[in-house]
C-alpha cells in the first residue's frame, strides 16, 4: 500500500502558486493538474524534425509510436506534419494533411488520452478535429491562419497559443528581448485576451512560451528558470524544451544524446508548477517525475510504503 506524507504542508503548489490552474477543458474531457505535469508525447509525421524526422513519416511507424508512448505513460499525444524547426520549409495543406489524418484516424480509436493537432492551418486543425482530435496546437498564437480563432471557438476545442519571434524561417537569425520574460508574458497575456474575445472560454486555453522559437540559448534558460511567472495568466502552462539546443549548450556538446538533461530540465519545471511538458521520449521523464514526487522534489510530500 502506497501512502503519501505531507513533510512541509505549506509546500504544496497550490500554496506556493495561489493562481495555478488545476484544469483544462478540452472538447469531450477536462483534464485535472495535481502535483506532477502531464506528458505530451510527440509524434512528428515529417521528414524534417530537428530531432526525429523522417523516423515516423510513414503512417504505420506514426501509429505505432503513438501507441508507444501512450505505453509509455503520455497523458497526450501530439501530431503534426510540418515541422517547425529553424529554417525549415513551409508544407502545403493537403500534404500536411496527406501526413497527420490516417494517424489521428486510427490513434483517436486504439488510445484513451486525447489527441492534439500541431497545426497553425485551419483547415487542417478543421479535418483533425472532425478525426477526433481535442487540442489545436499552434506555434503561431493562433495568429497564423485568421480563421484558427472562428473555428477553436465553434468547435469547443482545447488550445495550445505558444509565443515565437518571426517565423520558422526567421526565428533565429537574431532574436532580440529587452526582458524576456515580461515580453513574452505580455505576449501571451494578449492572446489569452485575444482568445477569450473571440469566444473561446479561457478554460479552454493553455499557454506556452515558445522555447526555442526566437530565443538565444540565454533566452531559453531564462524563460526555464521563471515559468511559475507565468501562473497569474490563469491558464495551464506548457512547455516544448524536449532535445532542444540551449541542453546542448549546456552539455557542452551538440552531439551528445539529450535524454538525460531534458529529464533533468523537466524536474526543475514540475517544482515550478507547470502543467504540461511536451516531450520526445515519455517513459525516462515519467520515471523520473515519478521519483521526484515520491522524495518530496515537487512540494515537499515524499511516498509511504507500507
Amino acid at each position: 500500500m502506497l501512502s503519501l506524507i505531507m513533510s512541509r504542508p505549506d509546500q504544496r503548489l497550490s500554496d506556493i502558486y495561489p493562481c495555478r490552474t488545476e484544469r483544462w477543458v478540452l472538447r469531450r474531457r477536462t483534464l485535472s493538474f495535481r502535483q506532477r505535469p502531464l506528458l505530451m508525447g510527440i509524434v512528428n509525421v515529417t521528414p524534417d524534425s530537428f530531432s526525429d524526422g523522417g523516423e515516423f513519416l510513414a503512417h504505420e511507424k506514426a501509429i505505432e509510436h503513438g501507441l508507444q508512448l501512450v505505453s509509455d505513460g503520455a497523458d497526450i499525444l501530439d501530431i503534426g506534419g510540418e515541422s517547425t524547426r529553424p529554417y525549415s520549409e513551409a508544407v502545403d495543406e493537403q500534404e500536411e494533411l496527406r501526413r497527420v489524418l490516417p494517424v489521428i484516424e486510427r490513434l483517436a480509436t486504439a488510445v484513451d488520452v486525447p489527441i492534439s493537432i500541431d497545426t497553425s492551418k485551419s483547415s487542417v486543425a478543421s479535418a483533425a478535429l472532425a478525426a477526433g482530435a481535442e487540442i489545436i496546437n499552434d506555434v503561431t498564437g493562433l495568429e497564423g491562419d485568421p480563421r484558427m480563432l472562428l473555428l477553436a471557438a465553434e468547435a469547443n476545442a482545447g488550445v495550445c497559443a505558444m509565443h515565437m519571434q518571426g517565423t520558422p524561417q526567421t526565428m533565429q537569425d537574431d532574436p532580440q528581448y529587452g526582458d524576456v520574460v515580461s515580453e513574452i508574458h505580455d505576449y501571451l497575456a494578449m492572446r489569452r485576451d485575444a482568445l477569450t474575445a473571440c469566444g473561446i472560454a479561457l478554460e479552454r486555453v493553455c499557454l506556452d512560451p515558445g522555447i526555442g522559437f526566437g530565443k538565444s540559448h540565454q533566452h531559453n534558460l531564462t524563460l526555464m528558470a521563471n515559468c511559475w511567472r507565468f501562473h497569474d495568466l490563469g491558464c495551464p502552462i506548457l512547455v516544448g524544451h524536449s532535445r532542444k539546443g540551449f541542453l546542448a549548450k549546456v552539455l557542452g556538446d551538440k552531439s551528445l544524446d539529450r535524454t538525460a538533461a531534458t529529464v533533468g530540465a523537466s524536474l526543475a519545471l514540475a517544482r515550478q508548477g507547470v502543467q504540461v511538458l511536451r516531450v520526445h521520449d515519455v517513459r525516462p521523464v515519467r520515471e523520473a517525475l515519478l521519483a521526484f514526487e515520491a522524495t518530496g522534489g515537487i512540494d515537499g510530500s515524499w511516498l509511504q510504503l507500507t
